[in-house]
C-alpha cells in the first residue's frame, strides 16, 4: 500500500480548473496544466490497504489501481506507467473522459470521498509521455496473418494495437478523414485535446499498424472484398444510429443531431473550417438530453457565443449523494453531476418532455414547446396545465443511440445476425455468425463507456488471435455478456 495513514491525514483534492471567463475564450482543456503533480502523491497515498480492492471490479479493464497508486505515491513514475499500461492501452483517454466507475467502487468511498483515481491515472500517463517512457512495442516476429479492423474509436484502436503486438499485420479502416472515431469528432477539444490521439497513432504506426481513412466499408469497399483480402476482420463500428424525436416541427431548420453539430466544431480546431457550418453564435440554444453528450453540446455552444443555453432532461433530477437503499456501494450511482460545461452557465430543466417545435415563415425553428412530466408505472406522463414554450433557434438532440449503422450496407453485406436490441450478435469469443469476423465495442454491446470499449477491443483481440493461431496469450478482461455492477 501507499501511505498507511494517507486517507486519515489528507482529504480529497481534485484537479484545478481554469477560470470560466478564461477558458470560454479558447478550446484548450479546462484544467490548469501541471496542477495535479504537486498534489497527486498525497492523493495517491489516500489509497488504503482495503484487503479487497473493489476498484478492480468497478473498472471493466481490471486496472491495477492500488499498485499504480503506490508507485505514484513514491513518485516512481516509470513503474506506475508500466502497471497502468498492463491493463489499459490508452490511459490518457480514460483519465480524461471516463466517468470513473472505479471511484464509485473505491472502498474508501463507503464513508469518505473516494481516492481521485482518475486524476492519478492521467498524472501518471502525462508524466510517462513527458519522460519518454511510452515507447512503441514492436513485435519480435510476424505471424503472416492479416487482420482488418473496421472503425478507429477506442475499441477498434485497442483491438488493433493488441493484434499488432501479437505479430499480425493489421490495417484499420475509418470512414472519416481522420483516425479516432468519436474520440476525434464526438469529444470536444476542451475535454481532450486531439494531440493525445495523434501521439498514440504515431506509436501504433511505429509498431506496424496501418491506417486507411476515408473508406467506409459497405459503401466505398464491399464486405466481400475485405473478407477476401484479410484472414480475419474485427468490426468496431460503434452504435452510431441516433435516437430521434418524432414530434411536430422536427423537420424545421436548425434542429440537428448532436453528432451533426459536435464534429463541425472539432473540424474548426483541425483547421478544416474558419467558422463551423452549424454555429450557436447569438442564438438561443436548447440541448435535449441530459447525459455527457448533451453536456458537450452545452460547452460547445458556450464557446461559440450562444445567447442562452438550456438543457432538457425527461428524467427527474438525480440526488447529489448516493442513496444506500436504492444505489448501494459499490454500484455506479446515478448522481447529479456538474460538468465543466455546466460550470460555465446555462439552465438545466428536469422532468420535461418536448411536445412540438415552432418555426418562422422561413422554416427556421424559433420555439420549443414542452410540458412537465411525472412517471406513472415507469412511463413519463404529461402533467396537465404545465405546457409552455421556450426560445430555441438551435436545437441539438443528444438522446443516445439505438444501434449500429444499417444504412451503409455493412450488416447486410457481411450477413451478420443481430440480437434483440439491434446490436451485432457474438459468441463468447466475440465471434459473429460469420467465420473470421469478430465484433467489439458499442456495435456489439450497445452504447457504453470508453473503458468498456477498450476492454471489448482487448477481449475481441484475444478471440481473433486464437482464431488465427489456435491459441492466445493476449488478455481478455471481459466477456461479451458482462455488464456494469448495478442494482
Amino acid at each position: 500500500m501507499a501511505d498507511p495513514k494517507g486517507f486519515l491525514n489528507h482529504g480529497r483534492e481534485a484537479a484545478t480548473s481554469r477560470p470560466v471567463e478564461e477558458r470560454l475564450k479558447d478550446w484548450n482543456e479546462v484544467h490548469v496544466p501541471g496542477s495535479l503533480l504537486p498534489i497527486i502523491s498525497k492523493q495517491a497515498g489516500r489509497c488504503m490497504d482495503c484487503g479487497i480492492p473493489f476498484c478492480h471490479n468497478g473498472c471493466p479493464l481490471g486496472n491495477l489501481v492500488p499498485e499504480w497508486n503506490d508507485y505514484a505515491y513514491r513518485e516512481d513514475w516509470a513503474a506506475a506507467s508500466e502497471r497502468l499500461h498492463a491493463t489499459n492501452n490508452f490511459p490518457e483517454f480514460t483519465g480524461r473522459l471516463c466517468p470513473a466507475p472505479c471511484e464509485s467502487a473505491c472502498v474508501l468511498g463507503i464513508n469518505q470521498p473516494p481516492v481521485t483515481i482518475k486524476n492519478v491515472e492521467v498524472s501518471i500517463i502525462d508524466k510517462a509521455w513527458e519522460a519518454g517512457d511510452v515507447a512503441p512495442r514492436i513485435p519480435e516476429r510476424l505471424s503472416g496473418k492479416t487482420v482488418a479492423v473496421v472503425g478507429s474509436g477506442p475499441a477498434g484502436l485497442a483491438a488493433a494495437q493488441q493484434l499488432t503486438r501479437a505479430g499480425h499485420t493489421v490495417a484499420v479502416y475509418e470512414r472519416a478523414d481522420r483516425i479516432g472515431g468519436l474520440l476525434r469528432y464526438g469529444i470536444p477539444e476542451f475535454k481532450m485535446e486531439k494531440r493525445h490521439i495523434n501521439r498514440r497513432i504515431e506509436q501504433m504506426r511505429a509498431e506496424g499498424t496501418k491506417f486507411r481513412t476515408g473508406i467506409e466499408i459497405g459503401r466505398d469497399m464491399p464486405a466481400s472484398a475485405l473478407r477476401k483480402r484479410y484472414d480475419a476482420v474485427v468490426l468496431a463500428v460503434g452504435a452510431t444510429t441516433p435516437r430521434d424525436l418524432p414530434v411536430p416541427g422536427r423537420d424545421l431548420k436548425g434542429i440537428h443531431q448532436a453528432m451533426e453539430y459536435l464534429p463541425l466544431a472539432n473540424k474548426v480546431q483541425e483547421g478544416d473550417y474558419v467558422t463551423p457550418p452549424i454555429s450557436a453564435e447569438g442564438k438561443h440554444v436548447v440541448v435535449i438530453g441530459g447525459g455527457d453528450t448533451g453536456a458537450d453540446c452545452v460547452g460547445t455552444a458556450h464557446r461559440q457565443g450562444a445567447a442562452s443555453v438550456t438543457q432538457l432532461e425527461i428524467m427527474p433530477r438525480p440526488g447529489e449523494e448516493r442513496d444506500p437503499a436504492s444505489q448501494p456501494w459499490p454500484t455506479f450511482p446515478m448522481l447529479y453531476k456538474v460538468t465543466s460545461a455546466h460550470e460555465e452557465g446555462g439552465e438545466r430543466v428536469y422532468s420535461v418532455s418536448t411536445t412540438r417545435f415552432e418555426g418562422d415563415e422561413d422554416g427556421h425553428v424559433q420555439w420549443l414547446h414542452l410540458t412537465e412530466v411525472e412517471f406513472v408505472d415507469g412511463r413519463p406522463t404529461p402533467k396537465p396545465g404545465t405546457e409552455r414554450k421556450i426560445p430555441a433557434q438551435l436545437v441539438t438532440l443528444a438522446m443516445g443511440f439505438t444501434g449500429t449503422d444499417r444504412a451503409n450496407g455493412l450488416v447486410e453485406q457481411f450477413g451478420l445476425e443481430l440480437d434483440e436490441r439491434g446490436n451485432i450478435a457474438r459468441d463468447a469469443d466475440f465471434r459473429t455468425n460469420v467465420p473470421g469476423v469478430f465484433v467489439a465495442g458499442d456495435a456489439g454491446r450497445g452504447q457504453s463507456l470508453i473503458v468498456w470499449a477498450i476492454a471489448e477491443g482487448r477481449s475481441a483481440a484475444r478471440g481473433c488471435d486464437r482464431f488465427l493461431t489456435g491459441a492466445s496469450d493476449l488478455p481478455a478482461p471481459i466477456r461479451p455478456t458482462d455488464r456494469a455492477l448495478a442494482v
